[in-house]
């Protein structure tokens, strides 16, 4: 069959499909990569086909925060980052018509129109010239079910985050159906059908959670939508082009501990969100062997290096975390998963969207702990990364977290299963 991937142009979400695209390929199907046009690099050095489509457009540009993103002093005055209506999912509290309703409306015009915008003709005109059986659409990528309905393709979600997104939506849902028939605004589904009607047919729900949706966290750590069918599948850590030094063929003989904060926010010229400076500073007083991988810009910052620590641009995660006693990470989806796959504590700074609700779930089990990024100092940082070290329980939880993930079908597995739900959901 031919399976069309719908990704907007950030990293951290395309890494999250590529082990199913290459186990749909190796399984014989045709697969294709629909993006804007200065990603097709990217999708290319992954021995993927890029489909270039649309324009460029950087979605960090567009996603209001309390300030310029690359600013961080509105840290200790507004703490985490959160986005109305997905805040609902950390804080159910919220879970109101009259925050749900507006929230839905102005995240619908920054993060979904005017983000997809710009790709979905070009994905609807690929779609139906290529007619592809599936289309695989991350999250915030909503050319993709746009085109699913315009061309017949069975559509489905793949998930790069705990799905905050199909959670408040059933909340959504729940809140609609209680109010009175003239005060039920949908931004989403009024949006989205004025689409499919364009194309020739009419808004249906799973335009917004999916026919189905491809979920790699375990069940322990999954936040579900009402209603909505999740198909389970294996975390597999990809980071693109990689060379693994050889300080990473062995073990050290100290404890190693990692700092990684994720590629995102080097990505997008932004600060981190904790002092790495301080960091280091304080694990310096600590018998463990460091290793930073951080962006040049933020090792220009640095005024010291201590004799403990190792400071790289860059180091494959997955080989990294192999090697590791402990880990100190920004609570970022793929970070986690990679860490959790070798059993390897950690601690996570969460600051934004998801982080901090899948920091929190994964703390809440014993194999982790989370602090507010806003509250990280070093000092902080380094008596928890004690506590890592020293306590056994973290380590026997993470290492029941791994068990519970490689229980998870593999993507080759999961490939049957694909084939059995694209047949039962092509229109043509």
């Amino acid at each position: 069959m031919r399976v069309l991937f719908v990704v907007n142009p950030e990293k951290a979400h395309f890494y999250a499909l590529v082990p199913l695209a290459w186990a749909l390929r190796t399984a014989g199907h045709e697969v294709m990569f629909a993006s804007q046009p200065r990603f097709a690099d990217t999708v290319t050095q992954a021995g993927l086909t890029a489909v270039p489509v649309g324009r460029d457009v950087d979605l960090w540009d567009l996603i209001p925060r309390h300030d310029d993103f690359r600013d961080w002093t509105w840290k200790p005055k507004y703490g985490l980052q959160e986005h109305p209506p997905y805040d609902v999912a950390e804080s159910p509290e919220k879970a109101t018509w009259a925050h749900m309703a507006q929230s839905y409306g102005n995240t619908l015009l920054v993060w979904h129109k005017q983000a997809s915008f710009p790709m979905i003709g070009g994905v609807v005109n690929f779609a139906r010239h290529w007619q592809p059986d599936l289309i695989l659409w991350e999250p915030l990528a909503f050319a993709g079910p746009i085109a699913a309905k315009a061309c017949g393709a069975a559509h489905a979600r793949l998930l790069w985050s705990v799905d905050v997104f199909g959670y408040t939506r059933s909340e959504f849902l729940r809140l609609k159906g209680l109010q009175p028939e003239g005060d039920r605004k949908d931004w989403m589904a009024e949006w989205l059908d004025g689409y499919a009607r364009k194309y020739g047919t009419e808004f249906t729900e799973d335009m917004i959670t999916g026919q189905f949706t491809i979920d790699q966290l375990p069940g322990s750590l999954r936040l579900e939508g009402e209603g909505l069918h999740y198909v389970p599948m294996r975390y597999l850590p990809y980071g693109g082009a990689a060379v693994i030094p050889k300080w990473l063929h062995a073990r050290p003989e100290r404890p190693r501990v990692a700092l990684s904060m994720g590629v995102s926010l080097s990505d997008h010229g932004a600060d981190f969100s904790v002092s790495v400076q301080d960091i280091l500073d304080n694990l310096s007083t600590m018998d463990v062997e460091v290793v930073a991988t951080i962006a040049e810009s933020e090792q220009r910052k640095l005024t010291r290096v201590p004799d403990n620590a190792r400071i790289v641009s860059y180091a494959p995660l997955d080989a990294l975390a192999a090697t590791c006693s402990a880990i100190i990470t920004h609570g970022g989806f793929g970070t986690f998963l990679t860490a959790a796959l070798h059993g390897v504590p950690q601690l996570s700074a969460a600051w934004d969207f998801d982080s901090p609700l899948l920091a929190g779930r994964a703390a809440a089990q014993g194999g982790s702990l989370m602090i507010r990024a806003d509250q990280a100092t070093g000092e902080i940082v380094c008596k928890n990364v004690a506590r890592l070290l020293d306590e056994p329980a973290f380590g026997e939880r993470a290492a029941h977290l791994q068990d519970a993930l490689y229980t998870m079908p593999t993507p080759n597995q999961l490939v049957g299963d694909l084939e059995e739900l694209t047949t039962k959901h092509r229109v043509r």
